[in-house]
């Protein structure tokens, strides 16, 4: 497991007025955020951290699945103009308390509040865990007016519950937003989002929703085009608007050279390549994703979608089979897994599918299509009432069943047209190939798609490492000695990081890295070797045998029992009263 590496549970919401669980949900979202700005510490993506939202589950169960050393929680009361927000930051092998604090603030303060409970999360795990560069600051205002802010929360709230219903809840309430403070980007790249998914997938007039949304993503590129946001909400138009796959992972590129770890950016990398038929390249990106998102739904689909277009039907069916363990109301999967029973030639589970889900969109086609490519069956359209081809294209795939290939054909031209979100894969779709891969057809199929540019195959620069001569380790390595064993520093309870980097005159980033380095150790274990060594002497000079073992680990600077029980059994491999017994002996 990754030690550097966390999850931010949902904040409980403890305010007397319940609608503030958007709230309190946002604020999490928002730590989450800038703790994935911190190179090199995996942070779990809300979906998956959010999956235990409501549950009392030991954080041990929480680490295994998502795969973190640690865990936040934490809780929010909101009252009038002030806040109260509650943190615990625990490790998740053996559920022990790292580091707790409560603040109180007004709500005007929040961003401030934001960045201090970011830094000081992200100092702990460096303390713990192992060294990470981490900037001065993790979060920055976009807006100086709160109701604004809380606005966008809402919306965001909304937004992330993935229907269209709720889309329009998110709408208005990001348009209330951008309302009141125009210069805030954030709410018109949400309004994007909503307008571009509904007119794509033809949940509300095409014409006017992209319209809407080209609106929002202009004011929220002239605003601030150095986002992620940015970068994915444009790379997003050129993927699903203007069928540019090459120019959508330029610009993800750019997203991701910002948040390398940002799941919506990854996953749309994998779509990019998807529809280029790089499936190579695409698995890549959605197992990235699923590093930090294990518990998405949609992730989990795309990697068996990858094996479905590849007609490995079984494979994909497994990675179906995961994503309806995490939600198992999810129709991608559920219809996919139809067709891959379909294509197996397995009558028994398609049969056993359809009895789970009787209120499946489309499912009264599975037994047609199943006779028709199994048993030469071509499909009745008589019979049949219009798809309305919600997620999948099946008035396309009738026609290619019922063998009006040449209808089908000039059908799927049309679509190709107006660039429908449903058709984007169409040239890897195997139920489509009797006429994307005719020789027949297969010459007269324009060509959909952009071509790559330069930047297309230029390489990311990882980040420089932090690099310290050897003759300055040198002088601050002596720096350290003088401290630790001439002003015996490490007794200081409330020592931290910072604090010893600013007795040194050295930026907390060039410390961890040194400690790291230099001594091979993270900050805790060089502290508290330190102090073992202390207790040792003590516990064996006569003067201190009137004080119990606790008191002397206390005088050296431990701050709780476990923390010096867990360390020095760590370090010494007896417990303490044991090695003292060994040692009168």
């Amino acid at each position: 497991m990754n030690q550097r590496s966390i999850a931010v549970l949902p904040f409980d919401n403890l305010s007397s007025d319940l609608e503030n669980e958007y709230f309190s949900d946002g604020i999490a979202e928002e730590i989450i955020n800038a703790l994935s700005k911190i190179q090199s510490l995996k942070v779990i993506a809300r979906t998956s951290s959010f999956a235990f939202k409501g549950q009392k589950i030991d954080v041990r169960i929480i680490g295994n699945k998502l795969g973190v050393s640690s865990v936040i929680e934490g809780s929010i009361r909101k009252a009038g103009n002030r806040v109260r927000i509650a943190v615990q930051l625990i490790r998740t092998d053996n559920g022990f308390h790292i580091w707790s604090e409560t603040f109180d603030r007004t709500l005007e303060d929040i961003f401030d509040l934001q960045d201090e409970i970011s830094l000081l999360v992200a100092d702990r795990i460096r303390e713990n865990f192992g060294h990470l560069e981490i900037e001065d600051h993790l979060v920055t205002a976009h807006t100086k007016n709160f109701e604004a802010y809380s606005l966008y929360l809402k919306g965001r709230f909304h937004q992330l519950r993935w229907n269209f219903n709720e889309f329009d809840d998110a709408i208005e309430a990001f348009e209330k937003s951008t309302q009141l403070d125009p210069m805030f980007y954030q709410p018109h790249f949400g309004l994007v989002q909503c307008y571009g998914l509904k007119a794509s997938w033809g949940a509300m007039d095409k014409e006017e929703g992209l319209k809407k949304a080209d609106y929002h993503l202009k004011e929220g590129v002239r605003i601030n085009n150095q986002t992620t946001e940015a970068h994915f909400a444009l790379a997003t138009k050129s993927l699903w608007v203007n069928w540019n796959p090459y120019e959508a992972l330029d610009r993800l590129k750019l997203a991701l050279s910002i948040n390398p770890n940002d799941p919506e950016s990854l996953e749309s990398a994998a779509e990019a390549h998807i529809a280029l038929g790089q499936f190579d390249e695409a698995e890549n990106f959605i197992k990235s994703a699923l590093d930090v998102n294990p518990l998405s739904a949609n992730h989990h689909f795309t990697i068996g979608n990858i094996y479905y277009l590849q007609k490995d039907f079984s494979t994909a069916l497994t990675h179906f089979q995961k994503s309806l363990e995490i939600d198992p109301t999810w129709e991608f999967s559920i219809q996919v897994s139809a067709l891959c029973y379909i294509f197996l030639n397995d009558k028994k589970n398609l049969d056993e599918l359809q009895n789970n889900y009787p209120n499946l969109t489309e499912a009264y086609l599975f037994p047609h299509l199943f006779h028709a490519l199994n048993n030469g069956k071509p499909i009745d359209l008589k019979q049949l009432p219009k798809s309305e081809d919600i997620y999948f294209p099946w008035s396309l795939w009738k026609l290619i069943y019922a063998e009006e290939k040449e209808e089908a054909f000039d059908y799927l031209l049309t679509q190709l047209e107006v660039k429908r979100g449903q058709y984007l894969n169409f040239l890897q779709e195997p139920l489509n190939h009797p006429i994307t891969r005719s020789e027949e057809f297969q010459p007269l199929i324009p060509q959909v798609f952009d071509q790559p540019s330069a930047q297309s195959h230029s390489k990311n620069k990882g980040p420089s490492n932090i690099l310290i001569s050897e003759k300055e380790q040198q002088d601050y390595l002596l720096k350290l000695k003088n401290l630790m064993q001439g002003e015996h520093l490490y007794t200081k309870e409330s020592l931290t990081l910072r604090n010893l980097a600013e007795a040194i005159d050295l930026h907390p980033n060039r410390l961890s890295w040194l400690i790291k380095e230099a001594i091979g150790k993270n900050f805790n274990e060089y502290i508290n070797g330190f102090r073992v060594e202390a207790f040792k002497k003590k516990a064996l000079d006569p003067s201190y045998h009137h004080y119990t073992l606790l008191g002397i680990a206390y005088e050296c600077g431990f701050r709780t029992k476990s923390v010096f029980n867990d360390f020095f059994k760590k370090s010494e491999g007896l417990t303490p009263s044991a090695w003292l017994k060994k040692q009168r002996k």
